[in-house]
C-alpha cells in the first residue's frame, strides 16, 4: 500500500456516523489540510467524506448552504425546520476520541426566516430565561442552607459562618465540586465530610504553600494530615 493511500484509510476509519436523531448529511471541520478528491480544491474548511475520500461542499452539492454555529438552540431548531436540506457539522476531538457537533448548515432563506422569528419573540424568551435563573438561584440557596445545616450537625464546633462558606463553595452550580455530586445532593455524610476536610486542608494548614513550593500533592497531603484531623476532631467534639 502506498504512503498516499494511508491517510484516506485513516479517514475512513474515523468517518463520523450519522448524527443521532437528526439525520441528513454530516459535514466535517478537518483538523489537517485536506484536498477535495474530485475538484482538487484545497485547503477545505468544511468537507464531506465519501468512502473515506474528502469532497468539498460544492462537489457534495452542499455549497449553497450557510454555516450556523452552535449556541442558539432556538435559532438552530427553527432554521433546520425551515430548511429543505441541512447538514450537521462536526469536528473530531482528539483527547476524547470522538466527533463533536459544532453547528449546522442550512439554506440561507431558512436562516433569515428563523432569525426574524427569534427576534419577534426575543423579549418573551428573555423573560423566560430570567424566570428560570431566579428559580435556579432559589433552589441553590435552599440547597446551600441545607448543606450548611448538615455540616453543623456533623461538626457542631464549626463556626456557623465557616459552615456557610464551606457549603456555598462546595455546592456552587457547575463547579463539579463534591456538593454537586449525587452524594453531595443527597447530603451524604461522606460527601459533607469531604467538603469540610477539603476546606480545612486549604484554609487551616500550609497545604497550599507546600504545593506552591513544589511538593507533590500526595506528599503534601501526608504532611498536613495530622493538623487537618485535629481540626475535624475539635469541630466534632464541642459545641460552638
Amino acid at each position: 500500500m502506498t504512503a498516499k493511500a494511508r491517510p484516506d484509510r485513516a479517514a475512513h476509519r474515523r468517518t463520523p456516523p450519522p448524527h443521532p436523531g437528526l439525520g441528513g448529511p454530516v459535514v466535517v471541520q478537518p483538523l489537517k489540510r485536506r484536498q477535495c478528491a474530485e475538484c482538487r480544491r484545497e485547503p477545505l474548511d468544511l468537507l464531506t467524506l465519501e468512502d473515506g475520500a474528502p469532497r468539498c461542499l460544492d462537489c457534495a452539492d452542499l455549497g449553497h448552504l450557510v454555516y450556523l454555529p452552535r449556541g442558539d438552540w432556538a435559532l438552530t431548531r427553527r432554521a433546520r425546520e425551515g430548511s429543505s436540506l441541512s447538514a450537521v457539522v462536526v469536528r473530531f476531538h482528539r483527547r476524547r476520541g470522538r466527533y463533536e457537533r459544532q453547528g449546522v448548515l442550512v439554506e440561507e432563506e431558512a436562516l433569515a426566516r428563523a432569525e426574524e422569528r427569534c427576534l419577534a419573540d426575543a423579549d418573551a424568551r428573555a423573560r423566560r430565561r430570567a424566570r428560570d435563573a431566579a428559580r435556579r438561584a432559589a433552589q441553590d440557596a435552599t440547597f446551600t442552607a441545607a448543606f450548611a445545616r448538615e455540616i453543623l450537625r456533623l461538626f457542631p464546633g464549626c463556626p456557623p459562618d465557616r459552615a456557610e462558606a464551606i457549603a456555598a463553595h462546595a455546592s456552587l452550580r457547575g463547579s463539579g465540586r463534591v456538593g454537586r455530586s449525587a452524594a453531595g445532593r443527597a447530603l451524604s455524610q461522606a460527601a459533607v465530610t469531604a467538603a469540610v476536610r477539603a476546606a480545612v486542608r486549604h484554609t487551616e494548614t500550609a497545604y497550599d504553600a507546600l504545593l506552591m513550593s513544589g511538593v507533590r500533592r500526595g506528599e503534601a497531603r501526608r504532611r498536613i494530615e495530622v493538623p487537618v484531623e485535629a481540626v475535624l476532631a475539635a469541630w466534632r467534639a464541642r459545641e460552638s
